[in-house]
Parts: C-alpha cells; sequence; structure tokens
C-alpha cells in the first residue's frame, strides 16, 4: 500500500466517522429525522464490503411530510425573486467548494470511483449551481410574437415540487445536474439518491442548508424504490418527475405517474456506439475509446461500450486497444494512481462479470480480461477491464447495457454499414463519431439515431446544451433553456390591438 493512499484512507475515515457513528436520516422540512418507523440499511463499501453506516429508509408517511413539506414552501420560493435564487445557489456553490476533498473522498468509497475522476466532482457541481443561479433572473422570460392586429407573448412560471431520482454511478455530480435548475426556476424538490450511494446525497443537503435554502424548499429521503420512490412518484403534490436510472426504473416511474399526469424527463441507459472510419486519426480516437469506455469503471450512461471499426485499420486499431486496456490499472478507489476502481455493488458486480461466460457463449473472443480480481485483490468488487472482439451486433454482448468496463469490438466496411450497426439497439442516448472526412462526420450525424452526438471528441460536457437521449434511452432534455422548459409550465398572452372585428350572434 503506497504512503498517499495510506494517508488517503485516513482522510476519508475521518469524513466517514459521522456516518458509522449515526444512521443517516432523512431531511424534511429543513430538519433532520429518523423517519417514523426508523428502519435502516447497511451501506458498505465497494472497496472491501466494509460497513459505512446505517440509513434510515423513508417510509411511505416519511414521503408524504416530505412531499407537503415541499408543496408547502412552493408559493413563497416561486415568488422569490430570481435575483434573490441567483445569490443563495451561488453561496451553495461556495458551501460545495468548501468541502470538496470531502465529497471526492466520501464518494469514492461509496461508490467505487476512482478518486482521480472524483476530485472534481465538487467543482464540478458548484458549476451546475452557478450556471443554472445566473439564468435563475431571466427563467421567466419567454416569446413576443407580433401580428397585425394582437400581439402574443409567453411566460414561464416554476411547476411546482418536483421529485429528482438519481442513481449510484456518480450520485453527486448528477443530482446537481438535476437539482440546480428546478431550484433555479423556482421549484421546490425532493430528492431521492440511489439506496446504493447514498452519502453524498446527505452533504448536498447539509450545503443547501448551510446557503440559506428556506425550510421546505430542499428535501431529500433514502430508501427503496419499492417504497420511498413508488410513494414519491405518485404523491399528487409533486408536478414532475427528473430520473437518471435504467430503462426498466423508467418504465415503472412512468407508470407510477400515470394516474397523476406528471412530467416526465428519464435519462434512462444506453449502447451507445463508437464509430472508427479508416480515415480517423488514430492515436485522438485510440484515446477517446479507450476512456469513454473505462474511465469511471464503465458505470457512466453515455460510455461508448460499442466499438465499429472499419476493416481497414480494424487489425491494428485493435492490436493497440488491447496493449492499453491490459494496461490500465485496478486498484482501490482511494488510491491517486487507480484508474479502474471496484464496482458498486455485489449485485452489479454479479451482473458485470455473467458477461465473461456469456461472450464465450455467444462465440465471441475474450482478448483482454474477462475474469475477477477477487483472489488477487480481496473482497471488494474487482474485475478486469475486458475486451470482446470477433463479435456480432445480434450477440448480447452488443445489445444489452453492461455498465461496466467491457467493451465489444464489432467489424464494419462501409457508412451504410456502420450506420446500420450503430442504430440496431433499442437505446439511442449518445454516439461518437471518429473520421477526418467532414461530409462523412455530417452525414452520420443526421442518420446515427441518438440524442447527443460527438463528433472527433469524447463526452464534453456543455450546460447550455440540450443532454437526453431516444427510443428506450429516455424522454426529454435537460441543460442550459431545456431544462427551465421542464421545469416551467409556459403561459401565452394574447393581447388585442383593439382593431380587429369582433365576430357577432345574436345582435
Amino acid at each position: 500500500m503506497s504512503e498517499q493512499l495510506k494517508q488517503n484512507l485516513a482522510k476519508a475515515e475521518g469524513y466517514l466517522a459521522r456516518f458509522k457513528e449515526n444512521p443517516l436520516g432523512l431531511f424534511i422540512n429543513g430538519e433532520w429525522t429518523q423517519g417514523t418507523e426508523a428502519n435502516t440499511f447497511d451501506n458498505t463499501s465497494p472497496t472491501d464490503q466494509s460497513y459505512l453506516g446505517k440509513v434510515v429508509a423513508a417510509t411511505t408517511e416519511d414521503v408524504n411530510a416530505a412531499c407537503e413539506a415541499a408543496a408547502a414552501a412552493a408559493a413563497d420560493w416561486a415568488a422569490t425573486p430570481g435575483a434573490e435564487r441567483k445569490k443563495i445557489l451561488h453561496r451553495l456553490g461556495d458551501e460545495l467548494e468548501k468541502r470538496a476533498e470531502e465529497i471526492a473522498m466520501v464518494e469514492s468509497m461509496d461508490c467505487g470511483q476512482p478518486l482521480r475522476f472524483m476530485r472534481q466532482a465538487a467543482v464540478r457541481g458548484a458549476a451546475n449551481f452557478r450556471f443554472f443561479a445566473d439564468q435563475a433572473p431571466e427563467a421567466r422570460n419567454g416569446l413576443s410574437l407580433h401580428q397585425a392586429e394582437h400581439t402574443n407573448f409567453t411566460v414561464r412560471n416554476p411547476i411546482g415540487p418536483v421529485a429528482v431520482i438519481t442513481p449510484w454511478n456518480t450520485p453527486f455530480m448528477l443530482s446537481t445536474w438535476k437539482i440546480a435548475p428546478a431550484l433555479a426556476a423556482g421549484c421546490t424538490v425532493v430528492h431521492k439518491p440511489a439506496e446504493l450511494s447514498p452519502l453524498t446525497g446527505a452533504i448536498l443537503a447539509e450545503c443547501a442548508d448551510a446557503a440559506g435554502l428556506p425550510k421546505g424548499v430542499w428535501n431529500m429521503v433514502n430508501g427503496f424504490g419499492t417504497v420511498a420512490g413508488k410513494a414519491l412518484t405518485e404523491h399528487p403534490a409533486i408536478k414532475a418527475v427528473a430520473l437518471v436510472g435504467d430503462s426498466a426504473t423508467g418504465k415503472m416511474i412512468q407508470a407510477q405517474t400515470a394516474s397523476t399526469l406528471k412530467r416526465l424527463h428519464l435519462e434512462l441507459g444506453g449502447k451507445n456506439p463508437v464509430i472508427v472510419f479508416d480515415d480517423a486519426d488514430f492515436d485522438r480516437a485510440l484515446d477517446a475509446v479507450v476512456f469513454m469506455i473505462y474511465s469511471l469503471n464503465g458505470q457512466r450512461c453515455t460510455s461508448s461500450s460499442r466499438l465499429l471499426v472499419q476493416s481497414g485499420i480494424k487489425d491494428k486499431f485493435l492490436a493497440a486497444l488491447k496493449e492499453r486496456v491490459a494496461n490500465l490499472k485496478v486498484g482501490h478507489s482511494l488510491d491517486p494512481e487507480t484508474e479502474v476502481g471496484p464496482l458498486v455493488h455485489t449485485g452489479h458486480y454479479d451482473k458485470v462479470t455473467s458477461y465473461f461466460d456469456i461472450a464465450k457463449q455467444d462465440g465471441a473472443t475474450i482478448a483482454v480480461g474477462g475474469k475477477s480480481l477477487r483472489d488477487e485483490m480481496g473482497p471488494g468488487n474487482y474485475v478486469t477491464p475486458t475486451l470482446f472482439v470477433e463479435a456480432k451486433n445480434s450477440m448480447r454482448i452488443a445489445q444489452e447495457e453492461i455498465f461496466g468496463p467491457v467493451l465489444t469490438a464489432i467489424e464494419f466496411d462501409t457508412e451504410e454499414d456502420a450506420v446500420r450497426l450503430a442504430n440496431d439497439t433499442i437505446y439511442g442516448l449518445a454516439g461518437y463519431i471518429w473520421t477526418s472526412n467532414t461530409g462523412c462526420a455530417m452525414r452520420m450525424a443526421d442518420k446515427v439515431e441518438a440524442g447527443m452526438l460527438w463528433v472527433n471528441s469524447e463526452n464534453n460536457r456543455n450546460l447550455p446544451s440540450p443532454f437526453g437521449g431516444v427510443k428506450m434511452s429516455g424522454i426529454g432534455r435537460d441543460g442550459g433553456d431545456w431544462s427551465f422548459d421542464f421545469y416551467m409550465e409556459t403561459k401565452n398572452v394574447c393581447i388585442s390591438h383593439d382593431t380587429h372585428k369582433v365576430p357577432v350572434l345574436g345582435r
């Protein structure tokens, strides 16, 4: 064990001590509570299955209380001037930056993400709040549409209390993406973090309280989808649900919200293609392919988990890729040298490792990896970064979302083949195109079925741009003004110039 890892473990233990001493409760109407029944579940670290503390599982009554608190606070928060909301959200960004190291280390221990990727989590989360804070004063603004005898204009009003349900893979960042625009728009929030990685959700709630958000504006409930999630999505006070999760969860939430006709933004799964043509910049494409599947342990909705590589460079590209994948450093999430950490939970570990046998059964070749590292590294959820080659797009490893450090390589010959293979999936979240031919890039951008495409780039997040998918990858967009469209109702006002003829009946 390196000296730096020892130091990081000691620091992390200090940050985690309070979670081990007392159960992590619920934050409702500005107060921490142990819930109506004080039911708890154990939280463990994927690094070694060590105990991180108990977490209160919210009951239906607890969720109802959070929703009612959000509803009671909604009118006053909506009426708070955008300039004042801006100040509060900037203070929230400051609070996050003060606790940047704590957030990074707690998140790494809670969900297994390497510290190298989590170090910027608080900074990026603060940037999310500041970006939307700056939009808050103008969030209500709409359009002015002039006609000869009427002028129409639109205004936007906050939709009311909203539910934000976030996943376990990068819980802190994804929570800030969703909650920041909701608060800036003037909505109140009930946040439900994933039960597998709940700790930074509590830190977020503490920072919101410290920033001066009024009671009831931010509420946080932990627990399981079957109880807390269901009660939240079905509650009549909740006017919209923003979910980041898998497609199966999205289907359940869509059914649960049907009776109350809630607005939904569902950011769901993906089986995203990275398409590398013969004429691509070889080294840059190789760097991007490796980064976009093996960073964040492959547990990223926009990861490029299918490599479509043109036949002219297939052998050379795969040879270089094998060398890079075999060289990736697997280790403890707090080790600064680690590039791939442990998978979030034993259940997910079992799912990912099951695809090693599935690949062989389907007839693919395991070029690199394909095994557990528990014998070598102890009880943590460690697996080898894995590369499947000689695969067909019909195989399960090419169609199902594995959500781990596992890449499936498929050969193609022509541009038309690439389009067909890219679109031959139930998903449509993201895609990546590598070519030096501008015309090819434009044609592919038009034909590939995805909500987001990057040309000659890895995933580069631009906050004003729309984020979301098509097909089974979800419904709706957020980012920039698209977020305000989701969290606000648009009202049209038509004003007559008193010059048009009013139709007459019965005079």
